[in-house]
């Protein structure tokens, strides 16, 4: 699961889960180029190379195809190669039954959600297509597998990510690329750690395991998939979930 002479792209790194698989995937070799559009991810790269690592940040916001685009070529541009993408950029949706939708919320959680990973498939695919291999990694969640009440635009953007990947996976493999998917449960993140204790709790005693995920213990799944170790592995949406899409 070494990663040198390779370039990772990962999309929402200022923070969590693209934040941990930026820095696994540097310190196992790879030169990582964060998109992004906060400013934190500035912080991230900077860091990485302040350690030693190839790192830069690109400021992208996966909703526009240009900036995505633009991305996918500094990367190539920058460091001779695109070999991995992990598409995880996404926001978090506004609880509410489907009859109390806001219709705004819900177009711009799926832009972000599932048209960005899109954008980000469509243009860092150009580059591996035309090197013949590659390995995408896109993130869905457990709620792309399992419902959840007051969960709309939300779930059916993981849930599309998650149908997504198989189809173009199935697309890519004879071109050799891999393209897989993590699921992840629950995982102490900010956005979690600013939630009152009690709803913290809550979502640790859902899953089996009966804690929240580690950021690092998701980008190890993401870094697998990425890697020749998952060689074989194909259309794969992998549950990290501490056992919660398992009861």
């Amino acid at each position: 699961m070494q990663f040198d002479q390779r370039v990772a792209v990962v999309t929402g790194a200022a923070s969590g889960i693209g934040e941990a698989t930026a820095r696994l995937l540097a310190s196992r070799g790879a030169a990582v180029v964060i998109g992004d559009v906060a400013e934190g991810a500035h912080d991230v790269a900077r860091g990485l190379r302040d350690e030693g690592h190839r790192a830069l940040f690109v400021p992208t916001d996966v909703t526009d195809e240009d900036s995505v685009a633009a991305l996918m070529d500094r990367a190539a541009a920058e460091f001779g190669s695109l070999d991995v993408l992990v598409a995880n950029a996404g926001i978090a949706e506004p609880k509410a039954p489907l009859h109390e939708l806001d219709v705004a919320a819900w177009r711009r959680v799926i832009e972000i959600d599932l048209t960005g990973v899109a954008l980000c498939g469509k243009h860092a695919l150009r580059h591996m297509v035309a090197a013949g291999r590659g390995a995408v990694v896109n993130v869905s969640s457990i709620l792309g597998t399992v419902g959840q009440p007051n969960s709309t635009s939300y779930s059916a953007a993981k849930a599309a990510v998650a149908n997504l990947t198989r189809s173009t996976a199935a697309t890519y493999a004879p071109r050799g690329i891999r393209v897989n998917a993590v699921a992840p449960g629950y995982a102490d993140t900010p956005l979690v750690a600013g939630l009152p204790e009690a709803v913290r709790a809550s979502m640790a005693e859902r899953q089996p395991i009966g804690r929240l995920a580690r950021p690092e213990e998701i980008a190890e799944a993401i870094a697998f998939l990425a890697s020749d170790a998952a060689s074989f592995v194909v259309g794969a949406v992998l549950a990290v979930d501490g056992g919660y899409t398992a009861v």
